[in-house]
């Protein structure tokens, strides 16, 4: 599978997107357990996911798109280089790393409470017309 003349290790011809889902992760250095919790879906839904079981909404996908640190074209269809194949990652200073994660952290809870926003305003402007 470790073929770069067909277009890169995560290409679409060579990984599917559980694949990649799955190397994301493990780039992110989290366990399953851990990015469903971020994502609010269960282990299981997770594990599926990468299995390449089941797929997930538009809205988890945009999630862990940022979650991870990866881009949606990548995610999808490996298009463009965000996680390098296995055995070509540099290890970065814990420091470093530390940091990433915790803005990756950050930004996925902001992620989450903008969607919670969006249902609450969402809730609201029904109520509103119900009223009038």
């Amino acid at each position: 599978m470790n073929d770069n003349s067909t277009g890169g290790w995560y290409a679409a011809e060579n990984a599917t997107f559980g694949d990649r889902l799955a190397a994301a992760r493990e780039a992110a250095g989290m366990t399953q357990q851990q990015l469903a919790k971020r994502l609010g879906v269960k282990a299981g839904t997770l594990r599926g996911w990468e299995d390449d079981l089941s797929e997930p909404r538009a809205n988890r996908l945009q999630m862990l798109s940022g979650l991870l640190g990866v881009s949606l074209p990548w995610l999808l269809m490996g298009q463009g280089d965000d996680v390098s194949a296995p055995d070509e990652s540099g290890e970065l200073p814990r420091d470093l790393t530390d940091m990433l994660t915790e803005l990756r952290n950050l930004r996925s809870d902001l992620v989450a409470k903008a969607d919670r926003l969006a249902v609450l305003e969402k809730r609201l402007r029904a109520k509103l017309k119900e009223d009038s």
